[in-house]
């Protein structure tokens, strides 16, 4: 059992909360392995009738994936027998995803403060999602070198228009707003009357309805307008610039927009890893037609040749251990790959694939 994780349960509410507060609830490999068999035992009782997870703190309520433990695990020379650590992290990583995604009883997120990476895949996989005014999201893979992981491939089509190739290609936050506006978010609470929410899920009678109508039921009693979305006033421009297929024409449209937000979103893709930027491009054509579990073990190909990359490495470097946000990407340019190279990172995987 993982120190960084408590499940317990309340009345008929099974109850997940993330504690690794230093790291912001960031997610281990310990945590994964406490929360899933957690989660398969909740799905047999019958007394517990709805699982919520949350994070603890204040700050987070999950910063993401451990990605700083598999850089340096791959620094280090691997113990005879042992199966590499990025191997192992994901793979369970996107086993406890694809289990909430298709949980059998209501799965309740209460997402307050910051959601990046795989804090989304713990959270917009389950049934509910609820939001408060303290929230930050983001998918900010493309700065470290990585791609929208998660179950990303999935998800970020489903926002309106061009917006989740914009978030997923310049790692743009939003708002508890924009969560609503795309679909992150299903109910808007204030931080305030959470613990009174989980009291009135504890305390609800769940015999009066299907379980998923009287999660919603209790949820909208508590949930309130979050205001006007940011990222929405910006559409028109985000599907005039993202809708291309490859980044050279996105970037031709920015610099034809001619507007500071277009140089800015300019100024932004050029710090990104090139070599993530095309991938994650192409991951997002190539997924949006796809359904969950093939998004899913395509995405797992993915996590182990892109962490193979230099860029992945030296991204985790510049953000997150020297934290000098001056990475030296290799290639340093869009020029320097070509569309062989980005199909690469597709190929089959020589040790075998990902499935539930």
């Amino acid at each position: 059992m993982s120190n960084d994780v408590q499940l317990v349960t309340r009345g008929p509410i099974g109850l997940v909360t993330l504690d690794r507060q230093k790291a912001l609830n960031a997610l281990s490999l310990d945590m994964i392995r406490a929360i899933r068999p957690q989660l398969e035992a909740w799905a047999r009782a019958p007394e517990v009738k709805a699982v919520l997870i949350r994070g603890a703190g204040g700050k987070a309520f999950c910063a993401g994936g451990d990605v700083r433990a598999v850089a340096q695990a791959m620094s280090k020379p691997l113990p005879e027998g042992e199966e590499p650590l990025a191997r192992t992290y994901f793979r369970e990583e996107y086993a406890l995803d694809h289990r909430i995604h298709h949980y059998e009883k209501p799965f309740i997120a209460l997402v307050d403060g910051i959601s990046m990476g795989g804090g989304l895949g713990l959270s917009i996989h389950g049934s509910h999602r609820v939001v408060t005014e303290r929230l930050t999201f983001s998918m900010p893979e493309t700065a470290i070198g990585l791609f929208p992981d998660v179950g990303g491939g999935w998800f970020l089509p489903r926002f309106p228009g061009q917006v989740g190739t914009y978030m997923a290609l310049t790692g743009a936050r939003g708002t508890a707003a924009d969560a609503m506006w795309v679909g992150y978010g299903t109910h808007h609470v204030e931080h305030s009357r959470l613990d009174e929410l989980v009291q009135a899920l504890a305390a609800v009678d769940w015999s009066t309805g299907a379980p998923r109508e009287v999660a919603t039921r209790v949820l909208s009693s508590f949930s309130t307008d979050a205001g006007p979305a940011p990222l929405r006033a910006q559409q028109e421009a985000i599907d005039r610039c993202f809708a291309a297929d490859r980044m050279e024409d996105i970037l031709s449209a920015l610099a034809a927009e001619g507007t500071a937000w277009a140089e800015e979103t300019r100024a932004t893709l050029a710090r990104m890893s090139p070599t993530s930027l095309k991938v994650t491009l192409r991951q997002l054509r190539r997924c949006r037609s796809l359904p969950y579990t093939e998004v899913a073990a395509l995405e797992y190909r993915l996590s182990q040749s892109v962490t193979a990359h230099p860029d992945f490495r030296e991204g985790i470097r510049a953000v997150l251990v020297d934290k000098d946000q001056r990475p030296r990407w290799n290639p340093a340019t869009l020029a320097g790959l070509r569309d062989e190279d980005v199909e690469a990172f597709f190929a089959p995987l020589p040790f075998g694939e990902w499935s539930p």
